[in-house]
């Protein structure tokens, strides 16, 4: 897996591939930055940086990440952290999100985390869309409208996952 860091003087963009599920919310959002197609794949002339930075802030599993180098804000991270199951998928995690081992040691620190539910992933606890070659279906306790409401806290398709 990948660790690559692009820059210019006003952005560090933080990419960790081991997160990446290819979800495409950076391709969409990114007005040309991210093109996988491309060598390097990001481009940070492609678009102005509060476009970079909304789709950096769409990746559902924190694979990117941005520091700002020009005094602007930073990511903001939600006060409450939350937890949303996506349909036959993973859990999406949003907010001062801390994953340890069971020696506390950190495995990560981040806003944004998707972590595997269906036990097939070779990644964990981290998602790596394992679930996609398993008979993995969650079993909702929930009402599935109030649970297709929620599930989707950056409205993910089912197809991007």
């Amino acid at each position: 897996m990948a660790k690559r860091t692009y820059e210019d003087e006003h952005l560090r963009i933080l990419w960790d591939s081991s997160f990446c599920i290819h979800s495409a919310r950076c391709i969409q959002a990114g007005n040309g930055t991210f093109d996988p197609q491309r060598r390097p794949w990001v481009d940070m002339s492609q678009a102005d940086i509060d476009t970079i930075v909304s789709a950096i802030e769409a990746c559902p599993t924190g694979a990117l990440r941005y520091e700002r180098l020009d005094g602007g804000v930073e990511e903001h991270t939600p006060a409450t952290t939350t937890i949303v199951p996506f349909p036959h998928g993973p859990l999406f995690v949003r907010g001062e999100v801390e994953v340890r081992d069971r020696h506390g040691e950190m495995f990560v620190a981040s806003p944004r985390v998707a972590l595997c539910r269906c036990g097939h992933s070779e990644n964990q606890p981290f998602c790596d869309l394992s679930h996609r070659g398993s008979d993995f279906r969650d079993h909702a306790k929930a009402p599935n409208s109030v649970r297709e409401e929620a599930a989707s806290p950056n409205d993910i398709s089912s197809e991007e996952l």
